[in-house]
C-alpha cells in the first residue's frame, strides 16, 4: 500500500499483509496528493506508481515491482512535469495507453480547466513526456466562472474517461465524457 505524507513531501510504503513499513521515499515534490496514484508499465521502469502533486507541476514515478526491479522498488525512479501545480488526482486504466492529471486548484484558469495527457508507451528514462492538454472546461461551454476540471474517472472498459467541470455553486458545472481512443 502507497500513500502520501503530503506535508512532509513523501511517500510511505506498507506491506498490508506482513503489517510493516517497507519504505519511505522523498518525492522530490511539493505536496504530494495523497489520493490513491496510478499504476501503470513504464517501458523503461516497469510498474509503477505515479502521484501528482498539491505544490508544483511534478508527477513522481516510484518503482513497485521489487522481485523484477529490485534495485528500483519502493524509490522514486522517474519525475517530470505536467501542466502546473495544484493536482489532485492523476489517473489511468489497465486497457489505456494514457495518463491523465488534473490541476483543478491551480490560480490560472487555463490550466484549472484542462488536464494534460501523456501517453505511456512514450515515456522514456530521463526525458520529460510530451503531453498533450485538453481544454475540458471550454469544451463543457460553461459561460461563468471559472470551470475547474477534477477527478479523471474511466468506465469499466476504459473506452471513455469522464470529468467533473466543478464551478461555484451558483454557477453552472457540468461532466464531460471523452473517448480515450481519440
Amino acid at each position: 500500500f502507497i500513500t502520501a505524507a503530503n506535508a512532509r513531501g513523501k511517500l510511505v510504503v506498507i506491506d498490508t499483509k506482513g503489517s510493516k513499513l517497507l519504505a519511505i521515499t522523498e518525492t522530490g515534490g511539493q505536496t504530494p496528493h495523497p489520493g490513491r496514484g496510478a499504476n501503470f508499465v513504464h517501458p523503461d521502469f516497469g510498474p509503477v506508481w505515479a502521484t501528482s502533486h498539491l505544490g508544483d507541476e511534478s508527477v513522481a514515478l516510484i518503482g513497485t515491482d521489487p522481485e523484477g526491479h529490485k534495485d528500483q522498488a519502493w524509490k522514486i525512479v522517474d519525475s517530470f512535469p505536467a501542466m502546473g501545480g495544484g493536482s489532485l488526482f492523476i489517473k489511468t486504466h489497465p486497457k489505456s495507453n494514457h495518463l491523465y492529471v488534473d490541476a483543478p486548484l491551480n490560480p490560472e484558469a487555463s490550466i484549472s480547466s484542462a488536464v494534460a495527457v501523456f501517453t505511456i508507451d512514450k515515456m522514456k528514462a530521463g526525458v520529460d513526456p510530451e503531453s498533450t492538454i485538453l481544454p475540458i472546461g471550454e469544451w463543457a461551454g460553461i459561460p461563468e466562472g471559472q470551470p475547474r476540471v477534477v477527478q479523471p474517472e474511466f468506465n469499466k472498459e476504459g473506452t471513455e474517461v469522464w470529468f467533473s467541470v466543478w464551478n461555484a455553486k451558483d454557477k453552472e458545472s457540468a461532466i464531460v465524457v471523452v473517448d480515450t481512443k481519440r
